[in-house]
């Protein structure tokens, strides 16, 4: 009862009952059925003066509960600055920089819970590490993990390969994508993270010495952010400059991808971005001045056309004639197929056409057309004279 106490008394920071329990002779190094002994406790809650009590009552100071876990790893995981500082500056038991057994070392820790102090201060310690855990993590992928972007910004000043795969072949970048870590993504991106590195969730397992490589999952960040349709993640990715054309095990692009899962306003996206790649190849010194993005158009200049285009697809196009024009306007086979991907009803064709106006609309604007004369010239050219004419109205 007395040891159960002290944990109690200790795990809630009161000293009073801990120096009544210690003066009454609790033993201190007894466990709870995890392993825990009250210098654990002590170095979670970050209570140094209690520490002080339990190691001067004989306390074990290397003590690991069973997941080999002690005072180091405990106070790395909830940020116990002074509890670190006592241990390594003043008593130097170095040897505590140890890795529990899943193969994390308390910076590891510190980074995971995204605690910017406790990883400042064991950078200033000389404890920072880039060693993997048994997952093949690192602290860069384990603060992109869990969206800990001040964290990241600390970590990619003394990160050297931030493309680093973990045992289930992810990039930092790939699980900040996974986890719909927009800022974590601009980070990683912006530090360099190749954004077409393969996800192969893989394992390996031995049978007569012969590896199986297993693929689970064939992915690009671009595919993973299509399937959950996040606008922000897939806008960064578009601005980087993806490759479009690589597939997953599937056989498929991203666009078939967020075309599948029913996001058409990614959809849309990836497809303006397509168009706009193909036309920045033929005109590359015309583009230093494009205020480039792919989300849907909200400019009050452009409001009134595309007020003329949505007229034009809801009240005048017939079923098929978006289709002509799409093509007309070189839009491909699957981009096409991706915008009629999404049927909302017999009425569809009417919402494909308007789509399919808004991107052409985007493609006409960055190349500083003036999308009137433009629509209204290529509607003659079609032979739909009295489009172009309800155009003008």
């Amino acid at each position: 009862i007395i040891n159960n106490a002290l944990h109690f008394a200790v795990a809630g920071n009161h000293i009073s009952a801990v120096d009544f329990l210690l003066h009454h002779k609790a033993r201190v190094d007894i466990a709870d059925k995890h392993g825990l002994t009250a210098i654990h406790l002590a170095a979670w809650s970050g209570n140094l003066e209690i520490m002080l009590m339990l190691i001067k009552a004989g306390a074990d100071q290397k003590a690991k509960n069973q997941e080999g876990m002690n005072v180091l790893h405990f106070a790395a995981q909830n940020n116990g600055v002074r509890i670190v500082n006592y241990f390594i500056r003043d008593l130097h038991l170095m040897e505590l920089n140890k890795p529990d057994e899943k193969g994390r070392k308390p910076f590891l820790l510190a980074a995971e819970m995204g605690h910017e102090e406790m990883i400042d201060e064991l950078i200033t310690l000389n404890l920072f590490t880039s060693e993997k855990d048994k997952e093949g993590n690192t602290a860069l992928h384990l603060a992109a993990k869990n969206g800990h972007r001040d964290v990241l910004e600390i970590l990619l000043q003394q990160w050297e390969d931030i493309n680093e795969l973990n045992q289930n072949c992810e990039t930092p970048f790939y699980m900040a994508v996974e986890g719909g870590h927009e800022k974590c993504a601009d980070l990683l991106l912006e530090a360099g993270s190749d954004i077409n590195i393969l996800n192969k969730v893989c394992r390996y397992t031995f049978l007569n010495n012969i590896i199986l490589y297993i693929y689970k999952r064939h992915q690009t960040p671009l595919h993973l952010a299509a399937d959950l349709g996040n606008v922000e993640i897939i806008e960064t990715l578009l601005k980087a400059g993806c490759d479009f054309s690589m597939v997953d095990k599937q056989g498929k692009t991203a666009l078939a991808v967020a075309s599948r899962s029913n996001h058409a306003l990614v959809v849309d996206m990836i497809i303006k971005a397509e168009r706009y790649y193909i036309w920045k190849q033929h005109h590359c010194n015309d583009v230093s001045n494009i205020n480039l993005s792919f989300k849907q158009d909200h400019n009050i200049q452009t409001k009134q056309f595309r007020a003329s285009v949505w007229n034009l697809a809801y009240n005048w196009l017939k079923m098929r004639e978006w289709v002509k024009l799409a093509q007309f306007w070189k839009f491909t086979n699957e981009q096409i197929k991706a915008i009629e991907e999404q049927w909302t009803g017999e009425k569809s064709y009417k919402e494909h056409g308007h789509r399919m106006f808004l991107i052409w609309l985007h493609g006409v604007l960055i190349t500083g057309q003036n999308p009137i004369k433009h629509l209204y010239e290529d509607l003659i050219s079609m032979g739909f004279q009295q489009l172009a004419g309800e155009q003008l109205l």
